[in-house]
């Protein structure tokens, strides 16, 4: 990557944790069926933003050699990117290709990548809400609404996924923000109680607040090998306190929420620099050693990456929202992996393959 683009990025990357770290009055209107963007055909190629069958894919560094080889799927989907207050939009068009470069280029390659070498990934373009939708006024105020406009092509995509295209494979199911919000409500419609639940390697609902008791069956996981159950965290700065109505991990603060420890993988409330598997930066870069964590009142608290570029930036702000997956890249990877070689270890025999 040459030096401008990395810098784009970078900036980009800053943009958003700018803007999710200040207080912001959004531009907004009524909620209109009539003005809903057209609906994704999920039959079509072109609805998706990353796919085994897509050629020259953004995801081909970060796969093994032969793609072929791997025995899993992951279904990945990815977080709030209209984020900008100007825009009074409540979904977003998944036919605009400038966004649909935007999500290739930052939430696929930085966040569906660490998945890559565990399983082969689909993403669906779906109608995302607009990010001021998770805050009042706008909540009760044309959000809901918008928030199922988007539920609704997940489960649209997840249906044709798995009537068409999984085969029987099992699955990882993986997404951040609004994209983990919409993985919480899939695994309740389509996993808990399921015979879909025996499938299930792993779920990584990252950057979104839940209950232990939202699913009927489906379980926290606090060891790092475990099967059939989900992890979850929400990252914010040591020393500083998530802010009501603009802090996604607001509502994990204090709330009795679901929070895995993600570097050790259980219920460590504490780890140091050494363990840090790998952060990786919009330079292509793996950051070892860079983070070390505390873990209480239903948050991972980190301290400012240390030893990465530009690191002045990071110091500027104290909502980690953005970084929930790259702070952890390189442990999610190699975690991925550990729980998929666990799960077909344990089933061989079930999986008809």
């Amino acid at each position: 990557m040459d030096q401008y683009q990395t810098m784009k990025k970078i900036f980009f990357f800053f943009f958003i944790l700018t803007a999710l770290s200040c207080k912001t009055v959004y531009m907004t209107k009524p909620f209109a069926e009539s003005e809903v963007p057209k609906a994704p055909d999920y039959s079509n190629l072109n609805s998706w933003i990353a796919h085994p069958e897509i050629k020259d894919s953004i995801l081909s560094d970060f796969y093994p050699e032969n793609i072929d080889k791997l025995k899993a799927d992951v279904f990945y989907i990815y977080p709030t990117l209209i984020t900008d207050k100007k825009n009074n939009s409540w979904n977003a068009n998944i036919y605009d290709k400038k966004q649909n470069d935007i999500i290739r280029s930052t939430a696929i390659q930085y966040q569906a990548s660490a998945w890559a070498k565990a399983g082969k990934i689909y993403s669906p373009i779906y109608r995302q809400a607009h990010y001021r939708i998770f805050f009042e006024p706008y909540t009760n105020n044309g959000g809901l609404l918008a928030g199922e406009i988007a539920y609704n092509d997940i489960k649209s995509a997840f249906t044709y996924y798995i009537d068409n295209l999984n085969n029987g494979r099992p699955i990882i199911i993986a997404g951040h923000s609004q994209g983990a919000a919409h993985c919480k409500m899939l695994l309740r419609d389509f996993f808990d109680g399921t015979q879909l639940k025996d499938r299930l390697i792993a779920a990584y609902l990252i950057g979104t607040n839940i209950k232990e008791d939202y699913f009927k069956e489906l379980k926290p996981m606090y060891n790092p090998k475990e099967n059939k159950g989900y992890v979850s965290w929400n990252t914010y700065r040591k020393n500083k306190n998530p802010r009501e109505n603009f802090d996604p991990a607001y509502f994990s603060w204090k709330n009795n929420s679901v929070v895995v420890n993600p570097i050790t993988w259980d219920n460590s409330t504490t780890t140091d620099f050494d363990q840090h598997k790998g952060l990786l930066f919009y330079n292509n870069k793996i950051y070892p050693n860079t983070i070390k964590i505390k873990v209480f009142d239903g948050i991972v608290w980190s301290n400012v990456p240390r030893k990465i570029p530009k690191r002045l930036l990071f110091s500027l702000v104290k909502n980690y929202h953005v970084g929930d997956i790259n702070f952890f890249w390189k442990d999610i990877s190699e975690n991925a992996v550990i729980r998929t070689k666990n799960f077909f270890n344990k089933n061989s025999k079930k999986l008809k393959m």
